[in-house]
């Protein structure tokens, strides 16, 4: 029987071939810039820098008349120093809503941070090689963000939408033909999102030997590859071992031996399989929040600070590695204990 591939190295795997496909579309002084971050970031996220970049220079190439004269594979690097500020500027312009190949495109602020983002580590990267003699990007200001407000269940909702995992009942007659054939899997699956706050690529990555019932941990590979243990509670103990007296019995696919979670077709199941499992049952409690897999991380999170009270321990639980980012997220309770401090020392006796 052929070995089962681990979930995160398969991912990279697809993503560096990904990646050296979208490098053939590329100038050739490009691949120099992706070795050159390539231990500083991961597969997944030069690929994402490889698209940005990839778009940028499909606009120059049609708005830009030295850029047009030459086929974006033979451009020199000289060319970077051809292209200025207002060049840029008009692209973030540009990518707000744009067409490829007849899809629409949009992107939010954002979207155009992140192309922003990724065409500053561009440059900064040749100018700092002194391969470059200007480096317009950076006379570029990054897109102002707007916070947008927390997205999350209440207690009362996370009740319901387990209960209907568990039942059913308000799911449509088609839904209901495979409810019966999953229901164990997707209560297992939901509770541990709620339960403990993980990711959906950390989810759908568990193996069976990832799991410890003795000391009730899951062992997960967090975004930039290093490996967490998360300890859950005794309701994510129950679905798990529910789940787990399935599974022993079920036959996987090659390649998918090993996998926790296994889609209707005996395969690793997907981050879209995921998404749309939780959209489905979530359709089921509200119609007012569009709730996602990161919607359900949000709960888990509120949960546990309001629980706590510790922003460092909800940083280390979501594996955040900068606090800021935490507080950030939860800044809105923390101004609410901040309120109930006013009241919390008394001066003088009543």
């Amino acid at each position: 029987m052929e070995n089962s591939k681990n979930y995160h190295d398969e991912q990279n795997e697809l993503n560096t071939l990904k990646m050296r496909a979208v490098l053939d579309t590329l100038p050739s002084f490009c691949r120099s810039f992706f070795r050159g971050i390539a231990d500083s970031t991961s597969a997944r996220t030069r690929l994402a820098y490889a698209y940005d970049i990839r778009v940028f220079f499909e606009y120059m190439h049609e708005n830009n008349s030295e850029c047009k004269k030459i086929d974006i594979k033979d451009y020199p690097i000289s060319i970077l120093d051809m292209i200025t500020r207002e060049d840029i500027e008009e692209y973030m312009e540009y990518v707000s809503l744009y067409f490829k190949d007849g899809k629409k495109f949009t992107n939010d602020e954002r979207g155009k941070k992140r192309k922003l983002s990724s065409l500053k580590s561009f440059y900064k990267y040749f100018y700092c090689a002194e391969k470059i003699s200007t480096n317009p990007a950076a006379l570029v200001a990054l897109p102002k963000i707007h916070e947008k407000e927390i997205i999350r269940l209440d207690a009362d909702e996370v009740s319901s939408l387990l209960d209907n995992v568990d039942e059913g009942s308000r799911l449509s007659k088609k839904q209901m033909q495979f409810h019966e054939k999953t229901k164990v899997r997707d209560l297992a699956l939901m509770t541990l999102l709620l339960g403990t706050g993980i990711r959906v690529s950390e989810c759908v990555g568990l193996d069976i030997s990832d799991v410890d019932f003795k000391n009730n941990g899951i062992k997960i590979r967090r975004k930039g590859g290093y490996e967490a243990v998360v300890y859950f509670g005794s309701e994510v103990e129950e679905a798990l071992l529910d789940y787990m007296g399935e599974r022993h019995h079920m036959i996987p696919e090659n390649g998918s031996e090993d996998a926790l979670f296994l889609s209707l077709q005996n395969k690793r199941i997907s981050v879209r399989a995921v998404e749309n499992l939780v959209k489905k049952y979530a359709s089921t409690v509200t119609s007012l929040k569009k709730i996602t897999p990161h919607k359900l991380r949000s709960t888990y999170g509120t949960s546990l600070y309001r629980e706590t009270g510790d922003i460092y321990l909800v940083a280390d639980v979501l594996g955040h590695k900068d606090v800021n980012t935490t507080r950030k997220h939860y800044a809105a309770q923390e101004e609410d204990r901040r309120r109930k401090a006013a009241n919390a020392v008394k001066l003088r006796e009543e």
